[in-house]
């Protein structure tokens, strides 16, 4: 999440939060904003539109700083706000130029997409009522797609989503607006639900030594059905993302391929040595779903953080996958 307010005054803010690669085309984009006001939203959204794809308005943050500032989910006791800051962005970026025209624009190089972010009340009939305002008439809503997170301000990360909840808003909104899934998106072959947006073949061949499933134990445990979601339309991953970016490749750990290529991509665009430090602890720990394996050892983890500066980590990858098996003979393979 981008603050709007910031990003709008302050050149270094810019420059910090927003880094696009300019070597040849880029996979879709959508920046996440925070904010609170429709003007503050709309200027920002028009000074990333050359770079990205859409612009998302985040509503789902509970932490209590953002909250503080009427920003994350502090914005769901807010439906009218939210309506009036998405309705405004749409019409900036259409008077830049920007086709805004949601399924008429999917097809075009200039179209952009606005969309929003939400967690859920516990009194679902406010979030029924919070996303009727936010789409607006049926006949041209006023956002592209929906992203729910179906726990509340107050329920924490540890508690597993309310998939009730989600049968229920997918049922009575799946038809109007596609809606996406955030939270305890932890590997496709583990989510507590079933949906034919899932390919239940999807079991990808692995290249590398890394991660093996074999070795995960299977319990047999009886198992209440699972609801099924038809009309769910998309996944996203936060922190799981962080730890195994090939989540949406299939794989239920991180590979080390994975970290071939981050390694790869950093040698091109380098980011802030602590950045990569932290990127490389995340993929190199323990999952966040049932395989549990990690690339590297909680003593090798901190010997890797205890690195001072990007020679001695590309050398001290190189040892770890020459002698786990890893890499090719001489490490980390390069050309990936």
């Amino acid at each position: 999440m981008i603050l709007a307010k910031e990003f709008n005054r302050n050149r270094f803010a810019r420059d910090s939060d927003l880094t696009i690669s300019t070597n040849g085309p880029q996979p879709p984009t959508v920046v996440q904003f925070g904010a609170n006001d429709p003007q503050e939203l709309a200027r920002a959204s028009t000074l990333v539109a050359p770079y990205a794809g859409g612009v998302d308005l985040n509503c789902g943050c509970p932490q209590s700083w953002a909250c503080a500032e009427t920003l994350g989910a502090a914005l769901m006791e807010k439906r009218e706000l939210v309506r009036d800051m998405v309705i405004e962005t749409r019409e900036y970026l259409r008077q830049d130029g920007w086709g805004v025209g949601k399924e008429r624009d999917v097809d075009n190089p200039k179209g952009r997409s606005v969309s929003v972010k939400i967690r859920v009340h516990k009194d679902l009939r406010k979030t029924m009522d919070f996303i009727t305002t936010v789409l607006g008439p049926s006949q041209d809503r006023h956002i592209d797609w929906l992203t729910i997170h179906p726990r509340t301000r107050q329920t924490p990360s540890s508690t597993p989503i309310n998939v009730e909840a989600l049968e229920i808003l997918t049922t009575t909104f799946g038809d109007k607006v596609p809606i996406l899934l955030s939270g305890d998106v932890f590997t496709l072959n583990s989510l507590p639900f079933t949906s034919p947006l899932l390919d239940p073949a999807n079991t990808p061949t692995l290249t590398s030594k890394s991660i093996t499933t074999d070795n995960v134990e299977k319990k047999k445990t009886p198992q209440s059905p699972l609801l099924n979601l038809p009309k769910l339309s998309g996944l996203m991953s936060a922190r799981a993302i962080l730890a195994n970016p090939a989540l949406y490749a299939g794989y239920d750990a991180c590979p080390w391929e994975a970290v071939e290529t981050f390694m790869s991509h950093l040698a091109r665009a380098p980011l802030p040595f602590k950045l990569v430090q932290h990127h490389l602890s995340e993929m190199c720990a323990p999952g966040m779903g049932p395989n549990k394996n990690a690339l590297l050892s909680k003593p090798e983890r901190n010997a890797m953080l205890s690195c001072t500066n990007m020679v001695d980590l590309v050398d001290f990858l190189d040892e770890k996958a020459r002698e786990k098996g890893y890499g090719d003979e001489f490490g980390l393979r390069r050309a990936v």
